[in-house]
């Protein structure tokens, strides 16, 4: 089964297809050691939760600029080039947190961050369409979810290392303490505090740099490399005359914003439950982040468990129950004040993990010769991921409370909104590739 679904043509792309996952799984161990450090970062620079979710706005912002660049790249070279010369500014992104620590700023690891996004970004809008390209079109969606399986296993371990190496051996000192250190206190503490923050980075760097030679003495296949004679501009009027692509990307926007919404206020989210059980608030954020790695390992399992219940249920109906599972457990998570909430907070990240790589290829189908351009677009949605946490950051930094629940519990309205958004979207998918008319162009 393996080797049909990674041949074409003949050609057989099993190495490729390791290689260019383990892409995959870089990108989703650096996304997700990441997240948890919007409180780390609060902390050590004594911001507000909105302050510190500028980490995602930069973070996923370099996914945006970068996208259309990168596809206009691999369109005049390769995906090689492109997935290359990420992992390059990927490297250049985590070796500036060594000026950036330096300093003992905020705003230039905001900087590091968005040079390391932009090389994301590359990696992301090219190997996804190259994952697409390496076997049957019928096959895709199932290729692409294999790959992006791998994705949860670098994030987990990402969250892992945030939570051992970086949050547990941090200063223990408490927000409120910190706030009262005078100016030499706070700088010694904050300079220990990066130093224990950047050294994970460093390492992340050291292993890109040693994928990036493997990928470029490896002799990878030349698909999509021909090059397409449409200018951009008709390319993409051509892709947004489709409407299953176009509310793909609209669907993709909203997904990555609840996805980074759910994995980055659960932190804050736990913190409060278990301090009102009357724990410290250290110990809280270290069994916060724990429920967050029991979130991604959830993710992980449903991944492969999603993957194989596609070749039985049609992906755009699949998307539409997880999407209403997942509107079900953040509702809990909005109304339950107290672990009942955490609980279904981790359940939702189980409805989330099919959902990138499946409204990926269900917004692929029909794009043809523009799936360069069409991936680009796809990871630009990435930008929901910036635009919407900071939206439900502003919630929780209010402090109102509705109902006697309190402004984390509310702030999880965003996430809600988002998952209608995605369930919509899955139901459109499946009426347009099952139900409609026999003959008519389904994709229009």
């Amino acid at each position: 089964m393996a080797r049909k679904i990674l041949e074409k043509d003949g050609k057989d792309f099993l190495i490729p297809f390791i290689l260019i996952t383990t892409c995959f799984a870089l990108w989703g161990f650096s996304n997700d050691i990441t997240t948890p450090l919007v409180k780390s970062f609060s902390k050590i620079f004594r911001m507000s939760v909105t302050e510190g979710s500028l980490i995602n706005v930069a973070t996923y912002l370099g996914y945006f600029v970068m996208a259309f660049p990168a596809a206009m790249f691999i369109q005049r070279y390769t995906f090689k080039a492109g997935v290359l010369l990420g992992l390059t500014l990927f490297a250049v992104g985590v070796f500036m947190f060594l000026p950036a620590r330096a300093m003992g700023y905020y705003y230039p690891f905001l900087l590091a961050y968005f040079i390391l996004t932009c090389g994301l970004s590359f990696l992301e809008t090219s190997c996804n369409p190259y994952i697409y390209c390496m076997g049957p079109e019928d096959s895709a969606t199932i290729r692409l979810n294999l790959a992006q399986a791998f994705n949860p296993l670098g994030a987990m371990f990402g969250m892992f290392i945030a939570m051992e190496f970086i949050q547990g051996r941090m200063s223990p000192i408490s927000t409120e303490q910190r706030a009262e250190l005078s100016e030499l206190e706070f700088n010694a503490l904050k300079d220990h505090d990066l130093g224990v923050l950047i050294g994970p980075y460093l390492g992340l760097g050291v292993f890109c740099l040693v994928l990036l030679a493997l990928i470029r003495f490896q002799k990878m296949p030349k698909v999509g490399a021909e090059r397409s004679p449409k200018p951009i501009r008709t390319a993409m009027k051509e892709l947004f005359n489709i409407s299953n692509y176009r509310e793909g990307v609209i669907a993709q926007f909203f997904y990555e914003g609840a996805q980074i919404c759910c994995w980055t206020y659960i932190i804050q989210y736990g913190t409060r439950i278990f301090m009102a059980e009357g724990m410290e608030e250290k110990p809280a954020e270290m069994l916060a982040m724990r429920y967050n790695i029991y979130a991604m390992v959830l993710f992980a399992i449903s991944r492969f468990i999603c993957t194989w219940l596609l070749k039985y249920i049609p992906a755009g109906r699949l998307l539409s129950i997880l999407a209403i599972l997942a509107l079900s457990f953040v509702t809990g998570v909005i109304l339950f004040p107290d672990r009942n909430g955490m609980y279904c907070l981790v359940a939702v990240s189980g409805c989330m993990s099919l959902m990138f790589p499946t409204i990926y290829g269900v917004a692929l189908r029909g794009v043809g010769e523009n799936v360069k351009y069409a991936g680009a677009g796809l990871v630009m949605a990435i930008l929901g991921a910036s635009i919407i946490p900071p939206l439900q950051a502003l919630i929780i930094d209010s402090g109102v409370n509705i109902m006697g629940l309190s402004a984390a519990n509310v702030s999880f309205i965003i996430p809600f909104l988002c998952f209608i958004v995605v369930a919509y979207y899955g139901h459109r998918a499946y009426v347009r590739h099952y139900i409609v008319t026999p003959g008519k162009d389904q994709y229009k």
